[in-house]
């Protein structure tokens, strides 16, 4: 017999970017249900590395010192010669953390290791994945999305006001819309295990024939476990044997190392690369993200973080949207994600066809701390700026003391699911209370104290300027604060709720642009 449920929002696909999603949902108070069509948790590590910004999404959302605690950081390369000596290299360009930038550094842990932890975050707030339910069918209309799915207790109908296709590169959601997925498939295969072994330190990550593709192996200790995760590229038509045998062969071939010994695989996957990127995020009221909305090659790391920022950008959105913000609101996500996604794919693509001897090499560019929307139509500066912070970029960190004299940082304001707006004016000029917005005052008189200037450096703020951060943590708008009228017309279409007045008054995006 098939039951009828309904929730706000059903997510297909319990991968990193459906976790964000979910544990975002969650401290919002908006129901979801998590599906997820395999039977037990993904066991391998696919995505190994946490970039800076993902770092900074981690932190508002509760577990980054977990995640610090599980992993580690990336080890040195450790390229070998024939002859058996070697050299090495950092894998990211080493840069010092900042006031404005507190992390620099990419983090390692295994995808698998990473979703636990986002599971058990996510149980924290009350919410756990469905295992072993798939989504077989579904329909929408002008109110919601009807979705028929098979799971452990027979077969259910949901009804839900937003589906979310979270279930990777291979999405049943994608195809099911109809939604184009063009790209290429690039002329990399490849092969990736994670395995027990003899024979190699865990304090490099070792490189053997490096640049060679048809005698290349990386062997790579993974940060958290007591795993090695083994790399290397494979002809198109090789027959892949990813049995604790077959990789001890392989290894053995590639290294001229007996001594290098396989004694268990507990992943492994054999895969073309590709780049690909859907030609659209949202059909009405369904959506994609993650590995569903773009696929690209691992160079650089960046697969598993674009993903979480697509589900951190789209969550508060559907929130608002829920709480009766102009549909509008929802197509931003669109038009601010998927132009990343098509940077991230040029960005990963052209790494590894520049790959050369002498091991990866990893910049600024990878760490994802410059990605911005400002083009984007929620991007507003009443007036235009012309100097400091933008509209539309990342909010930086930066150290501050509380009127009671306690040390604290920006991001401490910041986290959790509410918008902040940050006043450099006096207590006359502030703008009116609203649910969902913190207002603080930074100066001498203000419960923000910028005591050794790293506001002022970082947001270049002037008397009477208003910044208002999003939940995301990237600048909304930046006000003047004799335009208030204007803020709250841009917060009203926000969907951010004033105390004194009604909410049923809801402005499309586009009037204020």
């Amino acid at each position: 017999m098939t039951s009828q449920l309904t929730t706000d929002v059903l997510i297909c696909g319990a991968g990193t970017a459906g976790l964000t999603l979910a544990i975002d949902l969650a401290r919002r108070g908006v129901s979801f249900r998590l599906i997820e069509k395999g039977a037990t948790p993904f066991a391998g590590s696919r995505g190994k590395g946490i970039q800076p910004r993902t770092q900074e999404v981690f932190e508002d959302l509760g577990i980054l010192d977990k995640v610090v605690a599980r992993g580690g950081y990336y080890p040195r390369q450790r390229l070998r010669r024939d002859d058996g000596s070697y050299v090495e290299s950092a894998l990211s360009v080493p840069d010092e953390a900042s006031p404005a930038e507190p992390y620099q550094q990419p983090l390692m842990l295994p995808q698998f290791l990473t979703e636990q932890i986002m599971r058990e975050r996510l149980n924290e707030l009350g919410y756990q994945v469905q295992f072993g339910c798939e989504l077989l069918g579904f329909e929408q209309d002008a109110d919601g999305v009807t979705a028929n799915l098979s799971g452990p207790t027979g077969p259910q109908t949901v009804r839900a006001r937003y589906l979310v296709g979270a279930d990777g590169g291979r999405s049943f959601v994608r195809k099911t819309l109809g939604i184009g997925f063009p790209g290429k498939t690039l002329d990399v295969r490849a092969i990736v295990a994670d395995v027990t072994l003899t024979g190699l330190d865990r304090d490099a990550w070792h490189l053997f024939n490096d640049g060679d593709m048809q005698r290349m192996v990386a062997i790579c200790p993974l940060a958290g476990t007591d795993l090695f995760q083994i790399q290397a590229p494979i002809l198109p038509d090789e027959q892949a044997d990813l049995s604790a045998q077959g990789l001890s062969t392989l290894v053995a071939r590639r290294t001229g190392r007996a001594d290098i010994i396989v004694h268990a695989v507990s992943w492994a996957s054999d895969y073309q690369m590709s780049a690909r990127l859907a030609e659209r995020y949202r059909v009405d009221r369904v959506f994609l993200v993650g590995d569903a909305a773009h696929v690209h090659p691992p160079t650089g790391g960046q697969g598993l973080n674009t993903s979480v920022q697509d589900a951190y950008n789209l969550g508060w959105k559907l929130a608002a949207a829920l709480r009766d913000a102009p549909d509008d609101l929802l197509d931003s996500y669109e038009a601010e994600r998927r132009p990343v996604a098509e940077t991230v794919l040029g960005l990963s693509t052209r790494l590894l066809k520049d790959q050369k001897p002498g091991g990866m090499r990893r910049g600024r560019e990878t760490r994802q701390l410059d990605i911005g929307y400002l083009e984007s139509p929620l991007a507003i500066e009443l007036p235009q700026r012309k100097r400091g912070i933008r509209a539309g970029g990342r909010a930086p960190d930066a150290p501050i003391r509380g009127a009671a004299g306690q040390p604290s940082r920006l991001f401490q304001l910041f986290k959790g699911g509410h918008w902040t707006l940050l006043v450099q004016a006096e207590r006359q000029q502030m703008p009116g209370s609203r649910a969902g917005m913190h207002v603080h005052t930074i100066g001498p008189k203000g419960d923000v104290i910028d005591a050794w200037g790293h506001i002022r450096d970082a947001y270049d703020l002037g008397p009477g300027e208003c910044a208002l951060i999003r939940p995301d943590g990237y600048v909304g708008a930046i006000v003047a604060t004799d335009r208030i009228a204007e803020l709250d017309v841009y917060l009203e279409r926000m969907g951010v709720g004033n105390l004194q007045q009604p909410r049923h008054r809801r402005q499309s995006l586009l009037q204020l642009q």
